[in-house]
């Protein structure tokens, strides 16, 4: 495939002859060559996105990238860096469903070679452009959202960054398996779309339990095909960028162990840092941030343990657990490479190669002892419903 075809080449393929330290990413980051196409070896793709033509308030995102990666090259090495490719920036297409295809085609490409993608927007409703790759992929997914609300807007109206996800929803065909959110603020969200969400058996992590346990959002993310984040989950004083920033939201050093999670998970194929608008940083501060961001994803790919669903099942501790009241004895597995820990959910007999990716579920050591004590852990029971 000549993805030359939707890639206009990086501005800083040639910065490596300014004055920097050996050690500075910059000088170990390979450019994307449409002459030299090879992506032999590379495992994650970096990717900006010129688009927010349906960003609302938030016009001017489309010039994020170049400011991300600017204070992202001066970042230095992580212990055992990866291999990144810049692969340059897609600008926009006549319309946004140009753009969109073209997102969509580039990040199908990547992950058929096992290259992670990392997209920067831009805003959030190129996610639909990337959640749309794993169709051509034949692949059902798991989606995660990091924001501050629930991008479900009315129904009819055009694809824009705050309903993109009704769009993912009512794709057909439907090839989404599981969505969960990271990080809302209950007074942001209606609660009817609260309610729908748990008709859904979808997700939903709260700002306020995530600040206290933010371990617990560790499973969700493990168990994503798909992350994408919007930097208004972050709050304002920490990443003023955004025109959707708001009073509350994640500490940066908080969002930073989010992404660290996702680059840690061998699950994930693909992520995504969306709506950060130069016009509006102070100081470069957002940018300098989202930057470190994704230095911590880096470094979180650097230290995969080739756990499921990499790893054989002789790498793990199975666990039985009868729960009083329940037709099924509940099954655990503790990984020996990393001490994470899954919970297998049985599937219906036939189903096996459509379910296959999704029964064995990441969770948590506090749902092992909850089973142990007669509860059956809501994450068990919410797979349960979806695979039956």
């Amino acid at each position: 495939m000549d993805l030359s075809v939707f890639l206009s080449p990086s501005s800083f393929r040639d910065e490596w002859k300014v004055e920097n330290r050996a050690s500075q990413l910059i000088r170990h980051v390979r450019f994307f060559d449409p002459q030299e196409p090879a992506l032999e070896g590379v495992q994650l793709a970096l990717i900006g996105v010129m688009e927010d033509r349906q960003s609302g308030v938030n016009r001017g995102c489309a010039e994020g990238p170049d400011e991300i990666r600017r204070e992202f090259y001066r970042l230095y090495l992580p212990d055992q860096p990866a291999v990144i490719m810049d692969m340059g920036n897609i600008n926009a297409g006549d319309t946004w469903s140009d753009t969109c295809y073209a997102l969509s085609e580039t990040c199908r490409y990547l992950i058929a070679q096992g290259i992670v993608p990392l997209v920067l927007g831009g805003s959030q409703d190129l996610t639909y452009g990337m959640y749309t790759a794993y169709e051509k992929l034949e692949q059902t997914v798991n989606l995660v959202t990091i924001d501050h609300r629930l991008d479900f807007g009315k129904g009819g109206e055009d694809t824009h960054h705050h309903n993109y996800l009704n769009r993912i929803i009512l794709h057909k065909p439907n090839f989404l398996f599981n969505y969960s959110n990271i990080g809302h603020q209950r007074y942001l969200v209606e609660p009817e779309l609260m309610e729908l969400m748990a008709n859904m058996y979808f997700d939903l992590y709260r700002l306020g339990d995530m600040q206290s346990l933010l371990h617990q959002a560790e499973p969700a993310i493990r168990n994503a095909d798909l992350v994408s984040l919007d930097i208004s989950s972050v709050r304002m004083g920490e990443a003023p960028g955004c025109a959707l920033a708001g009073p509350n939201g994640f500490y940066g050093d908080e969002a930073a162990q989010l992404c660290r999670y996702a680059g840690m998970s061998d699950k994930l194929s693909a992520f995504g840092i969306f709506e950060y608008n130069p016009g509006l940083d102070r100081n470069g501060q957002t940018a300098m941030l989202l930057a470190q961001l994704l230095w911590c994803f880096v470094e979180g790919f650097s230290q995969r343990k080739q756990d499921y669903p990499a790893g054989s099942y002789a790498e793990y501790t199975k666990y039985m657990v009868n729960v009083a009241g329940e037709q099924h004895e509940l099954t655990f597995y503790k990984s020996h490479k990393s001490d994470r820990w899954w919970m297998d959910v049985p599937y219906p007999s036939g189903q096996e190669n459509r379910y296959e990716r999704h029964h064995l579920v990441p969770c948590s050591y506090e749902e092992y002892q909850q089973a142990t004590n007669d509860e059956v852990p809501d994450r068990w029971w919410k797979t349960y419903q979806k695979l039956t």
